[in-house]
């Protein structure tokens, strides 16, 4: 009956130990959020009147979307440097193909899908199935989306379309439809990686590729589809961008690699892989992209917006941190009681 006892306690002290990630990361996430709104309301209004909110939210749900794709990837253990190439490869693709011309807009956008899907097959054959490390693979894969980028525009910003324009950024009820675009795209990598058994073991090969192997699991094709499914989440986000943004440069990207791996890291998703948490990564972009209109509401000049950007980064590091050692501590607690039941 002892030995039960301790085998049930062993267990729960366990599943308490599963379980902090995902309550530290939302509530830390989400009480930072709400002490933000509150300074925001105290020392600069006009970062969260209706007409700031309207302006911001647009961009918000695009590092939402960038930070969602680089989530999958940072589940499988990696990074995808090749973000600001996906991103501005979207928009020169949906802005200069179409020239204006409404008619041309879904070829257009077909076309970015496919060069989308190359990219990321070519990233997870370099990381997944030749074993590159990830920075080196994406890196030069993102050197190579540029200078198709540049093939295509020669570094000149194009008028998006009309039509693009008011699909993406146009309202209903009140709301962006970029926010709603966002907001559906969360509802379906929730829903694919919470709620289907392909999600899970995605999540398991993350979380231990030699397990996963040991279970029978195809691990290099689950890495391979994570950097898939990043790309096309970029190329979304582009497509976002032209549709938001009038005349929109050849270097969009540039400005969302920082965001995309500090919403993650923000969100609680471990940089050695495992679970992936996808509301509080685009509730973590909704504080990262408020952080930066309260900034610019107090006088920040637009130029810090980086080191912002990179003092969030590091205060989600420091926290899950400090977690780690908590977590690490209840560990050691739980074998001490066990030896010493044991003696």
């Amino acid at each position: 009956m002892a030995q039960s006892g301790n085998m049930t306690a062993s267990a729960t002290l366990s599943d308490m130990a599963r379980a902090v990630p995902l309550a530290r990361g939302f509530v830390t996430v989400a009480l930072s959020t709400v002490a933000l709104l509150v300074l925001c309301l105290i020392f600069a209004p006009s970062a969260v009147s209706s007409g700031g909110l309207a302006g911001s939210l647009p961009f918000a749900a695009v590092i939402a979307v960038v930070g969602l794709g680089q989530m999958l990837v940072v589940q499988q253990g990696g990074f995808d440097l090749s973000l600001a190439g996906g991103v501005s490869l979207a928009v020169v693709i949906v802005t200069h193909m179409p020239s204006g011309n409404d008619a041309a807009l879904a070829p257009a956008v077909l076309t970015a899908l496919g060069l989308a899907v190359a990219a990321g097959l070519a990233n997870g054959f370099l990381v997944g199935v030749m074993r590159l490390n990830a920075i080196v693979a994406t890196i030069g894969m993102n050197a190579l989306l540029y200078g198709v980028v540049f093939a295509v525009s020669g570094g000149v910003p194009r008028t998006t379309t009309s039509l693009l324009s008011g699909i993406v950024g146009s309202k209903t009820l009140g709301v962006p439809h970029s926010v709603l675009i966002a907001l559906i795209i969360l509802a379906c990598v929730t829903i694919v990686l919470k709620k289907t058994a392909p999600g899970r073991r995605f999540e398991v090969v993350g979380a231990s590729p030699l397990a996963a192997h040991a279970a029978g699991l195809r691990v290099r094709r689950y890495q391979s589809m994570a950097y898939v499914l990043a790309q096309l989440h970029y190329c979304v986000a582009g497509i976002m961008i032209a549709g938001i943004t009038r005349e929109p440069t050849a270097f969009q990207g540039d400005a969302l690699l920082l965001p995309s791996v500090a919403v993650v890291v923000l969100a609680g998703t471990s940089l050695l892989g495992g679970r992936g948490f996808p509301v509080s990564t685009v509730l973590a972009a909704f504080f990262l992209n408020q952080l930066s209109q309260f900034a610019l509401s107090v006088g920040v000049p637009f130029s810090a917006q980086t080191i912002i950007q990179a003092l969030a980064l590091v205060f989600g590091i420091g926290v899950y941190s400090i977690r780690w050692r908590r977590r690490e501590t209840v560990k050691e607690t739980s074998k001490m009681e066990d030896t010493d039941n044991a003696a």
